[in-house]
């Protein structure tokens, strides 16, 4: 195999971005869940990744949010896997909502080893390799070191899992005097991405799929986030977990989480 370089993979996401600029009016299709929703354009992204990730990297096992498997298979432990979101924010994409980004990790034995997440509407592109610092568009970030009472904080709602939604609400209740504001923006990588790059002191969602977060993750600890679950744990990278994603400015968890 020749050099891996994350300039390959972010130069695929960059045209499978351009897919979703130029995507009129796209057919809906309903999956299991509240207001879960697939498109052709969806679908269209996903294919166009695979098709170029396997001349990419043949050896390669893949993962996306399309083909109805949320759980890694014993195969995918090994090696090399794309793990792909071909529209994070789906429902914002639908009606014409920003953001929605394509979210694109690859993981190396198990681990998160490069990601890219880009946001074609405003021309913003986040990339990392392990151990190597968390850019956008070429420019190097860190998350913020101000406090949580100086810091807005971001959440989703696990809008799927109606069993979670008391809670969910019940933590961004207790969380908003502890910060500035609370924003949500209908895309867990991209929340992830917004602390990364220092808009955002915290982010948690109480259960997201492993294509929402094995991009995100890794730019956000690349760019010196703790990324956790709720419980503090770190994340499996094996299917669904609930995410917990602090800035360097945030010390400890806030008691809400409790």
């Amino acid at each position: 195999m020749s050099e891996l370089r994350i300039e390959d993979i972010i130069a695929i996401v960059k045209e499978a971005g351009n897919i979703m600029l130029t995507a009129v009016r796209p057919k809906i299709m309903e999956k299991s869940g509240h207001a879960n929703f697939c498109t052709e354009t969806d679908e269209k992204i996903q294919k166009f990744l695979i098709e170029r990730f396997e001349k990419l990297l043949p050896e390669a096992e893949f993962l996306g949010e399309e083909d109805g498997q949320d759980v890694f298979a014993s195969k995918m432990a090994k090696g090399y896997c794309f793990v792909i979101d071909p529209i994070d924010g789906t429902s914002n994409f639908i009606y014409e909502y920003r953001p929605s980004v394509v979210s694109v990790g690859l993981l190396k034995d198990g681990k998160p080893y490069m990601a890219v997440v880009y946001n074609p509407y405003d021309d913003m592109m986040f990339w990392a390799t392990a151990g190597k610092g968390a850019y956008m568009n070429g420019e190097k970030i860190m998350s913020t070191d101000a406090p949580l009472s100086d810091s807005l904080a971001c959440f989703g709602t696990a809008p799927y899992y109606e069993e979670l939604r008391d809670r969910s609400f019940d933590i961004a209740k207790k969380l908003l005097p502890l910060c500035v504001d609370l924003r949500r923006s209908g895309t867990a990588a991209w929340d992830m991405c917004c602390v990364a790059l220092g808009r955002c002191g915290l982010y948690y969602e109480l259960k997201i799929q492993i294509w929402d977060y094995a991009a995100a993750a890794l730019i956000a600890m690349e760019a010196g986030c703790k990324v956790t679950d709720i419980e503090g744990n770190p994340l499996s990278y094996k299917g669904p977990s609930s995410a917990l994603c602090m800035a360097r400015g945030v010390k400890e968890v806030p008691d809400c989480f409790d």
